[in-house]
């Protein structure tokens, strides 16, 4: 599984970070996972919400993605970096809304997905400061850490991407090699997956 991480200033550190570094281990130990981070525009620095600074080798090639996880970050400032200058791209959300690679929004990421009309009508949660908003804006809201509904992940608040990343792991791969990573990163999933049926 090929999977691109979207990077941007104003990127939550730990949005991203959690789903590298599982689907990473996960990659080095054979589940086939294999990731890069991108950035909307040319490769180059990303400075993050907390002043981590990534360089970010690769431009977004969507064509080249089987899951494109975004991360969110600088919700609640919407006049600084962060996810609302995304949203406020029209040509990225067109750009967006045309994927064929699974979204999967982590925190508020998943409004950035629902910019582009991804979460309408479907079950999806994100941050709890935005679930009012995800919802006003036509998405079904399940309060659970992390919602599956087949062609779209949603999780909820920042470290929900530990969540997601374990769980995309159990669901390609399986719940064997899902716990084998979990052991090695010393962590126990908390919270519950809801699946569509």
């Amino acid at each position: 599984m090929r999977v691109q991480t979207l990077l941007f200033d104003g990127v939550e550190e730990q949005d991203f970070i959690a789903p590298v570094e599982v689907l990473g281990l996960a990659g080095k130990m054979g589940a086939g996972f294999t990731s890069k981070l991108v950035t909307t525009g040319p490769p180059g620095t990303v400075t993050c919400m907390h002043g981590t600074r990534v360089e970010v080798p690769n431009g977004w090639s969507p064509q080249d993605a089987d899951i494109l996880i975004v991360p969110g970050g600088g919700y609640t400032d919407r006049t600084g970096p962060g996810v609302h200058r995304l949203i406020a791209d029209k040509g990225f959300l067109a750009t967006l809304a045309a994927v064929k690679a699974l979204p999967v929004g982590i925190c508020t990421g998943v409004m950035v997905l629902s910019a582009a009309g991804i979460t309408r009508g479907r079950p999806a949660t994100t941050h709890a400061g935005a679930k009012a908003e995800l919802q006003a804006q036509g998405a079904k809201l399940v309060n659970a850490r992390v919602v599956d509904d087949r062609t779209l992940i949603t999780g909820g608040g920042i470290t929900s991407g530990l969540e997601v990343a374990l769980w995309l792991v159990e669901r390609f791969v399986g719940a064997k090699q899902a716990q084998r990573v979990e052991t090695v990163l010393e962590y126990e999933r908390r919270g519950s997956v809801w699946r569509s049926s």
